[in-house]
């Protein structure tokens, strides 16, 4: 049955749903895309029935820093930003969902416009600036859905600090929204890696990074003597735009406060050569920023001899650019911009393309 919905799905999304999408402001067409997803969440007979149709799970789960992910295919942070559509993601298929970014209070992000298609290259330029509704709102959320023991596929939280907050106090801000989410979030991630906050990626060097990343992981091992869990895995989610140099200095202080994982990569800023043409400022993702995801995957995987987990995302456009992120070495990876050109019907093909490229993790 699944096999006869996939292809009516594509052309659905390619010939009917994508065409109106389009035809629209690229922010308006997200905030209804959003919107309708939010809605059809809220009547489990569409999103199980959807879910039926769609699925597709590997005989034997990914399992990666303790957890079980039923395929490789996940959705990136920025999509569901409010952790609005959790069900939905789940019915269309994602082994994984990651919402946000979200910050402690609610901020309405950079003025508009800041949202730019490019369907000659199937890339995206944003320069929002963690819009969200802050993490109050998110919690409300989060506790309607099902606890963690009997969720069908891993829920990572991606959190930032908010725009007005100096970077000193930062990590202030994270250790916020980790106290306040943290019953809800089967893994969670630091965004320090954003274009579109002034200052943020400065977090990024060896003035911020180490007390912010040791603070967290002190709060987490508190959290888990206190309550008798297990530790809730940490990943940090990088900018492709730092040098070899820098990379270097990003691991070593990820080793140092043993954080679980690696998110590579977020958008870029970088204009030169085939890039120059793309002037508007923000963050570029999508097919053209393919190259420099891979190339810092590879690095990564390389420095630290395939040890540290590696979620690869940027510019997933085919299964071939998919495979090749996780034969570089990333065990699972993460869609955005090739969701919205491509559809729903591009995460099913993902998840079986990839089984073969999947491996055990140590």
């Amino acid at each position: 049955m699944a096999k006869l919905w996939h292809k009516p799905r594509v052309m659905l999304y390619e010939k009917i749903i994508r065409p109106i999408l389009f035809k629209n402001d690229p922010e308006f067409a997200h905030e209804m895309s959003v919107s309708l997803l939010n809605f059809a969440s809220k009547f489990s007979p569409i999103y199980k029935t959807l879910e039926k149709l769609s699925r597709y799970s590997y005989d034997k789960p990914i399992s990666l820093f303790g957890l079980d992910f039923p395929n490789a295919v996940g959705l990136a942070a920025g999509l569901d930003k409010d952790a609005e559509f959790i069900p939905m993601s789940q019915a269309l298929g994602f082994g994984h969902v990651e919402v946000g970014t979200v910050t402690p209070i609610k901020q309405p992000g950079n003025p508009q416009p800041r949202l730019f298609r490019y369907p000659e290259s199937e890339s995206i330029i944003n320069r929002f600036g963690f819009n969200n509704k802050g993490a109050d709102s998110m919690l409300s959320r989060l506790q309607k859905l099902p606890p963690k023991s009997s969720r069908k596929v891993p829920i990572g939280i991606n959190i930032g600090k908010g725009k007005a907050t100096l970077l000193e106090d930062a990590t202030q801000d994270y250790l916020t929204c980790f106290k306040q989410l943290a019953d809800y979030g089967d893994y969670f991630a630091i965004n320090i890696s954003s274009p579109n906050t002034s200052g943020l990626r400065s977090l990024q060097g060896k003035e911020y990074l180490g007390e912010l990343l040791n603070s967290l992981q002190a709060e987490n091992r508190a959290r888990t003597k206190k309550m008798g869990n297990a530790r809730i895995p940490i990943l940090l989610k990088i900018s492709p735009d730092l040098s070899f140099t820098e990379l270097d200095d990003v691991l070593e202080a990820i080793l140092e406060a043993e954080i679980d994982g690696i998110i590579a990569t977020n958008t870029t800023i970088n204009r030169e050569g085939p890039l120059s043409k793309y002037a508007e400022v923000g963050g570029l993702s999508g097919k053209l920023l393919c190259n420099r995801s891979d190339d810092t995957i590879k690095y990564v995987a390389q420095v630290t001899n395939g040890k540290l987990p590696i979620i690869g995302v940027g510019g997933i456009h085919n299964v071939e650019a998919a495979a090749k992120k996780m034969d570089l070495g990333a065990s699972l990876v993460q869609i955005y911009s090739g969701f919205i050109y491509k559809g729903p019907g591009f995460i099913n093909k993902l998840a079986k393309g990839l089984e073969p490229h999947t491996k055990p993790w140590f």
